[in-house]
């Protein structure tokens, strides 16, 4: 796979005025804490100066980002507002009048789009289950129908229905959809070219989740914002814009997707977090976009994070590690040390034996919440040259490697895998490299069981077959 176009200059720390040891030491911190990142980068005064990805990720894959789409549907809002297209005032029941219920409410009638982008309607609670519940097609009506707790623009709640709607707005008024705009006004002109969006069943994008970048084009995103929405002398974004969003309209509630930490209280802006430092984006799982204009710098991080309390060790890691160490560089052998360093991350392989050289036919046993495949379903173990080919059911077969990564691409996304026997069992990893997320299947030799399990379970479908179509066509499943 070729190298993609750099997006950014290349410096070196000490150039730029990081210190290398701060980086290592946040680096460490994150290790400590068991943090699992794919990726990291860090950008000082618009230069990269330090950037890894840990085995099997890479420089070339784009990464799922989760929430952290909505910060990009905030600035195609931004972009409709300064055509003159939208406003802050306008309300949804007059964008979007087919979309309506017929008993909406008074409150319901009042929702502007300020309040869908500082999350400031009235719900208590997330109302994305209870909307879908409520109208499966239509999850403007479903928004609209669910009860208000309090009056709108008093309280902040995270709430994943709101940025979808605001993204169905941005498309009525444009007329096109969403990731075209953003494509046409803010990738192609940044030289963003791989951009992929996860969408629900009728076609249309998330807006509040399923977008996929590289690390560098979220890096890049970060330092578009840092100064003010200009790239390369073109003012892409209003900086009117650019301020108004990443400002505090609201207190914070401690509900970023469960996050909890003193960065989750300083606030909320239009779809995007105040910092003890800055500012950032944040997705589940571990995508984060921290921006610092004090510092001049900004830090792009991609992971699976399973601990909810990980969101808050990773911004205590760069306010904690790396802020000391800006304007404070060390020489250029630390510089060195830590390119070796962020040269040779990579996340632990299956460990186990290569034998028994044998095909093991078994049966799926999906009793488990996380199962990714269907209850019965065939899993086959046939040995390679180098290492396996595990069938999965009918439409999967997939490479795996023994002591090195193998990558096969069934249904059209990557899944990238290793494995090993341990004792009696088969053992391997399958990790879905375009995402934060893997499998983990166990295969019993002597029972003919197996079980295929998410390490990390997504939050839109454990389906691992749907995980592998480009793109992903679901939407979140509603008990």
């Amino acid at each position: 796979m070729s190298s993609p176009r750099a997006l950014l200059p290349r410096s070196t720390p000490a150039a730029s005025g990081v210190s290398s040891r701060s980086i290592a030491a946040m680096l460490d911190r994150l290790e400590d804490r068991s943090v699992e990142c794919h990726s990291v980068m860090v950008v000082r005064c618009g230069h990269v100066v330090a950037e890894g990805w840990w085995a099997p990720y890479s420089v070339e894959r784009p990464h799922l980002l989760y929430s952290l789409t909505k910060s990009f549907t905030s600035i195609a809002v931004g972009l409709a507002i300064a055509d003159g297209l939208l406003a802050l005032g306008d309300r949804v029941v007059d964008v979007l009048p087919d979309h309506v219920p017929s008993d909406v409410s008074e409150q319901g009638r009042r929702i502007t789009v300020h309040h869908l982008l500082s999350m400031t309607a009235g719900h208590d609670t997330d109302s994305l289950a209870e909307a879908w519940g409520l109208e499966p097609h239509d999850l403007v009506k479903g928004f609209l129908r669910v009860p208000f707790d309090a009056p709108e623009g008093t309280r902040h709640t995270y709430d994943n229905a709101t940025t979808f709607i605001l993204a169905r707005m941005v498309e009525r008024v444009t007329g096109v959809g969403l990731p075209e705009l953003l494509d046409e006004r803010l990738f192609k002109p940044m030289g963003i070219e791989d951009a992929e969006w996860d969408r629900v069943a009728s076609g249309a994008a998330f807006g509040f989740h399923g977008l996929h970048l590289r690390t560098e084009a979220v890096a890049a995103f970060g330092e578009l914002l840092l100064r003010g929405g200009l790239w390369n002398g073109q003012q892409l974004v209003p900086r009117a814009w650019v301020e108004l969003a990443t400002s505090r309209q609201i207190d914070g509630r401690h509900q970023a997707e469960g996050d909890d930490g003193p960065d989750f209280l300083c606030g909320y802006g239009y779809q995007f977090w105040m910092s003890r430092h800055g500012f950032h984006g944040k997705g589940a799982f571990g995508q984060h976009c921290v921006v610092v204009p004090s510092h001049d710098l900004v830090v792009a991080v991609t992971g699976a994070q399973r601990d909810v309390q990980h969101a808050q060790d990773v911004l205590d890691a760069v306010w904690e590690c790396l802020l000391p160490g800006v304007g404070h560089p060390d020489g250029s052998r630390d510089d060195e040390l830590l390119a070796d360093r962020l040269g040779g991350l990579s996340l632990a392989q299956v460990r186990g034996s290569a034998g028994p050289r044998r095909s093991v036919t078994a049966r799926l046993d999906a009793s488990a919440e996380s199962s990714a495949l269907p209850d019965g379903a065939t899993v086959v173990v046939e040995p390679t040259d180098a290492g396996w080919l595990l069938r999965l059911g009918s439409l999967l077969d997939l490479e795996v490697g023994h002591g090195a990564w193998r990558e096969s691409s069934p249904l059209g996304r990557p899944v990238v895998a290793s494995g090993a026997w341990q004792g009696g069992t088969f053992v391997a990893e399958l990790h879905v490299i375009t995402s934060p997320h893997r499998v983990r299947v166990a295969v019993d030799a002597d029972a003919g069981t197996a079980t295929a399990t998410w390490v990390t379970l997504p939050l839109t479908t454990s389906d691992l077959e749907l995980h592998l179509r480009s793109p992903l066509m679901t939407r979140p499943d509603v008990a």
